[in-house]
């Protein structure tokens, strides 16, 4: 709950001054309006995400099991694109604010002034050390953290909320001001009804809370399949965190209103980016604020923890995978020190600056949130369940709303997750063109009949024929084998065994082989495969063969009609196309060595 926390409570250092700015006199009303989308919309919509998604991966894995082939792989690749920037922005914004905090503190200022790049840039390495010194170092530091934070701002909240309490004319003149400015309260909840998606970044940590599922220990009676107890573990943690958060989100934003010169809340104010730091100076003494500060600096430079935490789960998990990142992107450290040095570009193209950050942040939030109700909407329509199905749409509407408001608002969120969705597109597509010879079959498996065919061909020369079935009547197969002996002077006596594949989905990049066997027409042996790539699954199959018998193969082929560039782009897309020569590139890369190579003969 600490780690998850790290990212939703460490808002608190910013949210009520960007609530002030945003909705200025209405910020406590439009914030009421967020808590209450908090507690009735994104929080159901996440506990269902943990029932859906037990393992980590979020709603990015419920839409891609709806979305098959390439269609669902750029889907995710796009959602990929707003979840690294929502959590790389997560780092860079939440370093900045962290170094805005130290750079205003009085005892600090005058040394540290004009230092924002560099102190912010520090900050986020010091986050990488603790990943590359390991994982279990950054939750016990989070716990600490977090608790402490959290006490020192009950006590502000609790001091703030005396001095309006005892101050009666405070409550007075905001009443008065609200009266004068919006007339009715019809018009002020209206009015807070359309500002509310400006304090969106108050709805961070859900997509992380989920995110560090594989790390709750859950029961001891959970299974893979099914973890009951870890599952019941992460809707306490996102119940708790919403709970807590909820009422600082309120006490925070109605003192901060009411107590604080609307002035010091604009650039270059002493409340921008830190509205409940200058209240703590204000009212408890240079001594405590400074504590508060130093805590807030803490807390926000760690808030990238769980962001960082977010990334090294959901990014290998996908990409590898796809065939669209390098082997070492599985390993965590080598994740760390790129997603480092990205934070670092970041924080130097928007120059350490919490405000021109803020609209990316909430942009990659919302759209996170927007496609896990999208999610749980369709999960419970095919689960046949009508009332939460109703319930879920409505949330997704309101997330729908709530993004596009944002969107129009503050378009340049969309245009950075548009960097980031290019990027993350563009580096996919060289790494899958770079890999496209790779031997992909992670594990083959024969059947009963299908390893007796090898059997009892073991002591014998191995002879297959690629086949694509067509009609797969006596007539295609006595033909085929008449043209193969014929073109390669193949003795009548030999053996030749039919192979074929079909491809399933041709967007997966690494699956396992499935090798069935079966006689058709009494006479003929087939060996059937399934795969997302004919070649692959060819090279494979020819390589545990010869690991298994000791032999060399030999694989027989005819040469494939049509240009050379569309039979490779039919490979790449669909797994098929010029299956010859593909199939030898394949072994040649697997099996360097010539003596051990399968033989590939074309006719």
């Amino acid at each position: 709950m600490c780690l998850t926390g790290l990212d939703y409570f460490s808002t608190l250092g910013y949210q009520p001054g960007i609530a002030a700015l945003a909705a200025g006199l209405l910020s406590p009303l439009a914030t009421i309006v967020l808590v209450v989308l908090t507690l009735v919309g994104a929080l159901p919509v996440y506990r269902r995400v943990s029932e859906e998604s037990p393992h980590g991966a979020g709603s990015i894995a419920m839409l891609e099991r709806l979305l098959p082939f390439w269609k669902g792989k750029l889907f995710v690749l796009t959602l990929l694109g707003f979840a690294a920037t929502d959590f790389l922005i997560t780092i860079t914004l939440s370093a900045a604010d962290a170094t805005a905090h130290l750079v205003e503190n009085p005892h600090f200022t005058s040394v540290l002034k004009g230092h924002h790049v560099p102190i912010t840039l520090l900050l986020i390495a010091l986050l990488g050390g603790v990943f590359l010194k390991g994982f279990g170092e950054a939750i016990g530091l989070a716990v600490v953290l977090v608790a402490s934070y959290l006490a020192l701002n009950a006590v502000v909240v609790s001091v703030g909320l005396w001095h309006v309490i005892t101050a009666p004319n405070v409550i007075t003149d905001w009443s008065h001001a609200l009266t004068t400015d919006y007339g009715n309260p019809l018009l002020m909840i209206g009015v807070a009804l359309v500002v509310f998606p400006k304090l969106a970044l108050g709805l961070s940590g859900f997509e992380t809370g989920v995110a560090v599922m594989p790390h709750i220990e859950g029961a001891p009676g959970d299974t893979e399949e099914r973890p009951v107890g870890r599952i019941r573990g992460t809707k306490k943690l996102l119940t708790t965190a919403a709970a807590i958060m909820s009422v600082f989100l309120i006490s925070s934003s109605f003192i901060t209103t009411l107590l604080i010169p609307a002035k010091e809340f604009e650039s270059g104010g002493r409340a921008n980016g830190r509205a409940l730091a200058y209240l703590a100076h204000e009212y408890l003494g240079s001594a405590f604020g400074t504590v508060y500060d130093f805590s807030t600096i803490l807390i926000l430079w760690f808030a990238g923890a769980s962001a960082m935490a977010g990334l090294l789960n959901l990014m290998p998990r996908y990409l590898p995978r796809y065939g669209m990142a390098p082997h070492w992107a599985r390993a965590v450290r080598p994740m760390v020190i790129v997603f480092t040095l990205v934070a670092f570009l970041v924080t130097w193209i928007f120059n350490a600056n919490v405000d021109a950050q803020g609209g990316a942040y909430a942009t990659g939030v919302l759209v996170l949130i927007t496609s896990a109700a999208v999610a749980v909407t369709i999960a419970a329509r095919r689960a046949g369940q009508r009332g939460w199905t109703i319930a879920f749409g409505a949330v997704s509407a309101v997330f729908v709303y709530t993004t596009a408001a944002n969107i129009v608002e503050r378009p340049d969120g969309v245009k950075i997750g548009a960097c980031f969705i290019t990027g993350i597109m563009g580096l996919s597509l060289a790494s899958r063109l770079a890999r496209v010879f790779e031997l992909r079959v992670t594990d083959v498996s024969f059947d009963d009949m299908a390893a007796r065919f090898i059997r009892d061909t073991a002591s014998r020369t191995i002879r297959f024929i690629a086949n694509e079935p067509d009609r797969r009547d006596m007539a295609e197969y006595r033909e085929k084998i008449k043209q193969i002996r014929a073109d390669n002077d193949v003795p009548d006596g030999d053996d030749l065994m039919f192979v074929e594949v079909t491809v399933l989905d041709p967007s997966e990049f690494e699956s396992g082989l499935r090798v069935h066997g079966e006689v058709m027409h009494d006479r003929y042996r087939v060996l059937t495969l399934e795969s997302s790539s004919v070649p692959n699954a060819l090279a494979a199959l020819l390589l545990h063969v010869r690991d298994e018998t000791g032999q060399r193969p030999h694989i027989y082929f005819e040469w494939t009609e049509g240009n050379p560039l569309a039979n490779f782009l039919r490979f790449f897309l669909f797994g098929q196309g010029e299956v010859a020569p593909v199939t030898r590139e394949v072994l040649r890369e697997a099996e360097p060595d010539r003596a051990r190579r399968p033989h590939i003969h074309v006719g």
